[in-house]
């Protein structure tokens, strides 16, 4: 039997905890994550867990923060006045909004608080700060 190798297309069910339990990402229900390894397109320690794996093996793997989506950083989360923000809708906490950069970039803001005369908004990824526990299993090798 042949084992996952970079350079496979690889298939995978996986559950995504934090430490709490409470489940962020699955793919219980839907069709299996799909990828090559070695591409990059997951995260790095997700990729690695996988090499080596047999169709039909499950692990379960801990991905610290700083292998996942690295530390949070205060200096990403910024209090603006609310009409600085030009919306069109009214913000509400747990909406995403985007910063266009001059440099044609995109960043994805989370609204976090708001106020009667401001908003605060969080750069940091939703999942940074987090150690991430996944359960595995490799449905389908393809070389």
């Amino acid at each position: 039997m042949s084992v996952a190798k970079i350079g496979d297309s690889v298939l995978v069910h996986y559950t995504g905890k934090l430490v709490t339990g409470e489940v962020f990402d699955s793919s219980e229900g839907r069709e299996p994550l799909g990828f090559a390894l070695g591409s990059g397109n997951v995260i790095p320690s997700f990729e690695q867990a996988v090499i080596g794996m047999q169709t039909g093996d499950a692990k379960d793997v801990v991905i610290p923060a700083d292998e996942a989506y690295g530390d949070r950083h205060e200096q990403l989360i910024q209090t603006v006045q609310r009409e600085q923000m030009q919306l069109g809708v009214e913000p509400e906490i747990g909406m995403t909004v985007e910063l266009h950069r001059e440099d044609g970039t995109v960043i994805p803001l989370l609204i976090s608080e708001v106020t009667e005369t401001t908003v605060t908004v969080d750069g940091n990824h939703p999942l940074a700060g987090e150690e991430l526990h996944f359960n595995i299993q490799l449905v389908e090798i393809a070389a």
